[in-house]
């Protein structure tokens, strides 16, 4: 057989997934959850009779959008609302309005796909509810409208709530909302820091419109894997900079309990912005920063700074009091922390987002140290310049 026929069959074999074990089973489970309890409650909530649908087989391509890929677009809620509602007015409609079948049902796909494009509401499965509407026999002939109701909003409703929490109960963020370019912090036009090297929205943006077709992914997802990648060649052009190897280790922190009075002291004695709050095993727990202090002062404008910040230090000579009295009332949670063996470029992006510092914790979420912006930028030069020095013909790859 010769090569080139044998490379035109292997085209159409499917790239190997890059999906882990876990992630297979969660879909999978999902999808068992999700159909299994549509069925159960549309068939005790509609009337149990010979011919009543109660379950329309479109359910099965809309569980496989909703539980094994729950960030596309096309999986979104408005998307099997909006689009199988949509596709099942249209294909009643033109079961009614045109008596060839095949003719019905082609304009019925095509009709539904229109409107779907124009409410912003693609989902692939809907075609297949304007075609059972078409082509679903006498039953669904005789439901006439009825049918868009129930069984189609019915389900489509029931595995849409299945959905959203099946997938946040497991770690998968949904509905997939689509984020627009994120607000620089000071609320200036500038771009943000990571992005005046690399591609910008505006980028993408207009690749996207050269592209001309529907993506099934999102944009912010698009965008996330093009920083990564960006990312990802960085460290295998010129190595990589562990947190370990550049965080500051003698760190100031503080307890739960500690007094605000003395918090403010450390953070004046040692002109900090901010300090971790570690627990009695030195886990991190939160993180106090000058601005915590300020926003529970009451501070607003600057003539009343002094007074209110000194109100809130003083401590109350009571045994109960409304106004916070320690570290742990004041401190900001979640915080963000990142790992020892975490690169440094990862933390890049949300340092220049606005973070001015980042505890740096071991695997068991103890305290090691903490990065920020000085060390950041130390080590960005220190790497550059070893780079330089190196010549591009003799830098390192990792």
């Amino acid at each position: 057989m010769p090569d080139s026929i044998l490379l035109w069959f292997k085209s159409f074999i499917p790239a190997k997934t890059n999906v882990d074990r876990f992630e297979r089973m969660r879909s999978c489970a999902g999808s068992l959850f999700g159909i299994l309890l549509v069925g159960l409650i549309s068939y005790a909530v509609l009337p149990h009779e010979v011919h009543t649908i109660w379950l329309i087989a479109p359910m099965g391509a809309s569980a496989v959008l909703l539980f094994a890929v729950p960030s596309s677009p096309l999986a979104q809620p408005w998307s099997i609302i909006g689009g199988n509602l949509c596709a099942a007015l249209i294909g009643v409609s033109c079961a009614r309005l045109v008596q060839e079948p095949a003719l019905a049902a082609a304009l019925a796909i095509s009709l539904a796909i229109g409107a779907m494009f124009l409410l912003r509401c693609i989902h692939p499965p809907s075609g297949a509810v304007a075609l059972t509407a078409v082509l679903g026999g006498p039953v669904v002939h005789e439901m006439g409208y009825a049918f868009v109701l129930s069984p189609v909003l019915l389900n489509s409703a029931l595995l849409l709530l299945t959905a959203l929490f099946f997938n946040n109960a497991t770690g998968r963020r949904y509905p997939h909302a689509q984020h627009s370019a994120a607000l620089h912090p000071h609320q200036t036009r500038d771009e943000l820091p990571i992005t005046r090297l690399g591609f910008s929205h505006e980028d993408l943006d207009e690749v996207l419109k050269d592209f001309n077709q529907v993506l099934d992914i999102g944009r912010d997802d698009l965008e996330e894997i093009f920083l990564q990648t960006e990312m990802r060649a960085y460290h295998r052009r010129f190595g990589q900079t562990l947190c370990a190897a550049v965080m500051s280790r003698d760190v100031v922190a503080v307890e739960f309990a500690t007094g605000l009075d003395e918090a403010w002291r450390l953070l004046q004695q040692h002109r900090l912005r901010a300090m971790p709050v570690l627990d009695r095993g030195r886990h991190v727990i939160g993180i106090v920063s000058r601005s915590d202090f300020l926003e529970h002062a009451g501070v607003e404008v600057h003539t009343g700074l002094v007074a209110q910040l000194r109100q809130l230090l003083r401590r109350v000579p009571f045994s109960h009091s409304d106004k916070p009295e320690v570290v742990g009332q004041i401190m900001s949670r979640p915080v963000i922390t990142a790992q020892v063996d975490t690169p440094v470029l990862e933390l890049v992006p949300r340092m220049a987002d606005g973070l001015h510092q980042i505890p740096i914790v071991q695997a068991d979420g103890k305290l090691a140290g903490m990065m920020t912006q000085s060390d950041m930028i130390a080590a960005l030069y220190e790497k550059n310049l070893a780079s330089a020095r190196m010549g591009p013909g003799l830098r390192s790859v990792a």
